[in-house]
């Protein structure tokens, strides 16, 4: 089975008017040749990789291609990341190649964090010559058995004749069903080999049918729970996303009339601005998600898979809900919390089925009163909303800055975010309309993903401002992509949100190690050590940025925020780099701590809501 149109943006070859399929073109051409080919047939329009000794033929004859482009990271992290945002912003496969041994080691956290999260990757790595494998040759690793737990699926190739029929399936399996990253590993002797090239190649996947279309029954077992409920809830995850179902999403919210929450991969999958969203569940979510989770009577949940980081302690989880669990992968069905109503399928088809079941009830006179419910839910609202408060000394407050970013960036942004205190605050303080404007990494939590996704969505979606919010901590892990991007006319824009301190290791620790901070300190050495380095921020942001080519800022005086952020917006010729030197003890509330139940979530430090008697009945 090959990519559609669809998926791969290419249209077949027009068929002869007798109706009979037209003959493969064949060439004869290197291993390497077939491979360059083979990205092209398949629709990759750019690859994100640096060249070493056993993937270097690959690259002569890509130096020779008129449709891939090659983009030279610092680091194969970089290359990862980068193809995993322009995956995440295009909904295409994200392409990304190194050589074998370190080079495809450096790999491993890319693809760990794409398959956390069900980004569609493949992953090209070179491998030492077929007879050398499994003899510690240099540079030898077996990067295969290394990913096979963290990819959808992998394959080593060691013979020419096998490169385009790989490819062709690598990419169907990394874009079908739930998605996911594929590793694809040539021998260099592959490589050099000669072949012929024929596309469309046979392809042969045994056992690979991914079930799209749900069960009917199913779908009216779903809709007649969502009649008869009075307290539901339509838990709404990253899979929304990646089937292109938001739009069915909307009709059925505002069908059936219940409120929608959305998980950390799946904001702007239903509007923010929207009256029936009560915003982000889980350990960081706003008090009215948590909350409407514990209290429903039905958790309709829509390509989520019940995250420990939504749930809380499990078994004290949404105690009187009957679910309903959508999701294309079978395997999670079931797998943290039993499905009353288990649904196998696209979520796009199954969202579309589902509003046709509800109107059906609708129409027989079944239709949900949810007034008391949403009693409930706007009172919550009302009394516990996202919010903060401004340093009293004067500085920045973090929250502040990453919100004017958001309320000042051009229509159409795409954020990213690395991981910790600032990924929360970006997730709360800024409104999110439409997918694939916020890139994060959910599942993994991969400090440095910031700069380099933000690099691959640029590249992908060259006509969109895209700004990455960064932490000190997550920054200095990869902003060597900075280089790539100045070298390579992708001009993003980074907002390092700099408290001088890993912020969410801080922050536990002031709540839960007596205010021990130890080694959570960025920007300056302990005194015994160094004393120079007493009271200066090590690195200089501004300084490190600009000698990688970008324009660097500083922003320390909340007087100054506006005028900052309005003139990084005016510069699109070059990276731009905004140092904002924030308060370090600002924290992120709400806030269920870790391995306690969802019904013990604090608004803020010290403050748990009062929810009332009544809502559990």
């Amino acid at each position: 089975m090959l990519m559609t149109e669809q998926a791969t943006g290419h249209h077949p070859q027009p068929r002869p008017r007798n109706g009979a399929t037209p003959a493969p073109t064949v060439e004869h051409v290197t291993g390497a040749q077939s491979l360059i080919r083979s990205l092209e047939e398949v629709g990759a329009d750019t690859v994100f990789g640096i060249p070493g000794g056993c993937i270097l033929p690959a690259y002569d004859p890509m130096m020779d291609s008129k449709k891939v482009r090659h983009i030279l990271v610092r680091h194969e992290q970089g290359a990862g990341h980068a193809a995993t945002g322009y995956a995440q912003a295009t909904g295409k496969v994200g392409v990304c190649m190194a050589t074998s041994g370190p080079g495809a080691t450096n790999l491993v956290t890319p693809i760990a964090d794409a398959h956390m999260d069900s980004v569609p990757l493949v992953a090209i790595t070179g491998q030492v010559a077929s007879k050398a494998i499994g003899t510690d040759a240099f540079q030898e690793a077996d990067i295969v058995g290394i990913t096979m737990p963290i990819t959808k699926h992998n394959f080593l190739v060691t013979k020419a004749d096998d490169i385009a029929k790989t490819i062709a399936e690598a990419f169907h399996i990394a874009s079908t069903g739930r998605p996911g990253p594929v590793l694809v590993d040539i021998a260099k002797d592959a490589l050099q080999a000669k072949t012929t090239f024929s596309w469309p190649p046979q392809t042969d996947l045994p056992g690979y049918r991914p079930v799209t279309k749900p069960h009917a029954k199913q779908i009216r077992e779903a809709a007649k729970l969502i009649s008869a409920a009075k307290r539901p809830v339509l838990y709404v995850g990253g899979g929304v996303i990646k089937s292109g179902a938001t739009a069915e999403l909307k009709v059925l919210a505002e069908l059936t009339g219940a409120p929608v929450t959305t998980t950390l991969m799946a904001l702007g999958a239903f509007p923010d601005s929207h009256p029936q969203h009560v915003g982000m569940p889980g350990m960081h979510g706003a008090v009215t998600a948590v909350t409407a989770l514990q209290k429903a009577d039905l958790i309709v949940a829509l390509g989520a898979r019940f995250d420990d980081r939504v749930t809380g302690k499990l078994d004290s989880f949404a105690p009187y809900a009957k679910i309903v669990h959508a999701d294309i992968d079978p395997a999670e069905i079931g797998k943290n919390r039993a499905a009353d109503v288990p649904i196998v399928g696209d979520a796009r088809e199954v969202i579309a089925d589902l509003v046709q079941a509800v109107q059906a009830e609708h129409t027989e006179g079944n239709k949900g009163d949810y007034s008391a419910w949403w009693s409930d839910l706007n009172r919550w609202r009302e009394t516990y909303p996202l919010g903060y408060d401004l340093p009293e000394d004067g500085s920045l407050s973090p929250q502040q800055v990453i919100q004017r970013i958001g309320q000042l960036a051009p229509e159409g942004t795409v954020f990213t975010a690395g991981v910790g205190q600032h990924q929360m605050w970006a997730a709360h303080f800024i409104d999110y309309e439409k997918p694939a404007t916020w890139l994060n990494s959910g599942g993994a939590g991969t400090m440095g993903y910031a700069v380099p996704a933000a690099m691959g969505a640029k590249a992908g979606m060259p006509d969109r401002t895209v700004w990455a919010i960064d932490g000190d901590g997550c920054f200095q892990m990869t902003n060597q992509e900075l280089t790539t991007c100045a070298l390579n006319n992708i001009p993003i824009k980074v907002a390092i949100i700099n408290n001088g301190a890993l912020g969410m290791v801080r922050q536990w620790q002031t709540l839960f190690y007596n205010q021990r901070y130890s080694n959570t300190v960025l920007h300056s050495g302990p005194d015994d050590v160094n004393p120079a380095a007493k009271g200066t921020r090590v690195p200089d942001f501004v300084k490190l940025s600009e000698a990688m080519g970008c324009v660097a800022l500083r922003c320390e005086d909340p007087a100054d925020l506006d005028k900052v952020i309005a003139e990084a917006n005016a510069i699109n010729d070059r990276p731009v780099v905004v140092d904002f030197i924030v308060h370090e003890d600002a924290q992120v509330w709400p806030m269920v701590a870790a391995g306690t139940s969802n019904d013990e979530v604090m608004a803020a430090r010290g403050v748990r809501p009062d929810f009332g008697d009544g809502e559990d009945d």
